[in-house]
């Protein structure tokens, strides 16, 4: 398996090995859950990037003190100027209580990136995909299907996204429609504390049969894996994945945590 991330290359590069800090521009805020939002920012110097890259979020308070966070890009790399977030209340945190409580359309804050390469997805990539998400670990996966939705001839693609319960999901009527329009992507919910609305969904953590499950619908060993989620989450489904004989080495995996 394979955690963390490479030094960022590409403009405003710095001795560091971190770009230089820009502004962005709130262009809108939409809640997607109870505790979720949608943040999408125009930044003023905008590049290409690849489905599953993060940026870095600054803010800075009056007194000159500074806070930031990284945020996987929700959106796909086509979708030029615009870098949506999909940022997720924790209460002791520094950074997701602004964008819940006190940031508007309009407003302005510091970013650099996106940075990582090795967590994305590639378009011209061939062979059979499986995703594991859990809560807000689905972030960087929405990149991956909304880029999918464009990309020429893609292989298939599976997300396994684990959530409490329906009302949880984010974005679930639109992963819903991404599945009827793509043909090979499929979209699999695990429930911890609520009940299956598919037949294809289950109603309790993801487990051996979950998986064994969804490598069937997949119909192929996935040529690379993607896992994104608490840290709990992360290395229950690592475990389980390796149980059902996918490829230490194909196995990628992204934490999250903090503020």
């Amino acid at each position: 398996m394979t955690d963390g991330d490479a030094p960022p290359t590409g403009l405003g590069a710095v001795a560091d090995g971190r770009e230089s800090w820009q502004p962005a521009v709130v262009s809108s805020v939409t809640r997607l859950t109870s505790r979720v939002v949608s943040i999408v920012l125009r930044p003023e110097r905008w590049r290409s990037f690849l489905a599953g890259q993060h940026i870095d979020v600054r803010l800075t308070a009056p007194d000159g003190y500074h806070a930031q966070r990284s945020y996987s890009v929700a959106s796909p790399p086509a979708r030029e100027g615009l870098l949506e977030l999909v940022v997720e209340r924790l209460d002791d945190g520094e950074v997701s209580p602004y964008f819940h409580d006190g940031v508007l359309a309009g407003d302005a804050i510091e970013i650099r990136g996106p940075f990582a390469e090795h967590f994305v997805w590639r378009p011209d990539a061939r062979g059979a995909v499986l995703l594991a998400a859990g809560g807000s670990g689905v972030a960087p996966f929405l990149a991956m299907v909304r880029q999918r939705a464009v990309a020429p001839n893609p292989g298939g693609m599976l997300l396994l996204y684990s959530a409490r319960h329906w009302e949880d999901i984010i974005l679930r009527d639109e992963l819903l429609t991404q599945e009827r329009e793509q043909n090979g992507l499929h979209v699999v919910f695990c429930l911890t504390r609520g009940e299956a609305h598919r037949a294809m969904d289950f109603a309790h953590r993801v487990d051996e049969n979950v998986v064994a499950a969804c490598l069937s619908r997949l119909g192929a060993l996935p040529e690379a894996t993607f896992v994104c989620g608490s840290n709990a989450f992360v290395g229950r489904v690592a475990d389980l994945l390796l149980g059902a004989g996918i490829p230490r080495e194909t196995i990628r995996t992204e934490r999250y945590g903090g503020t």
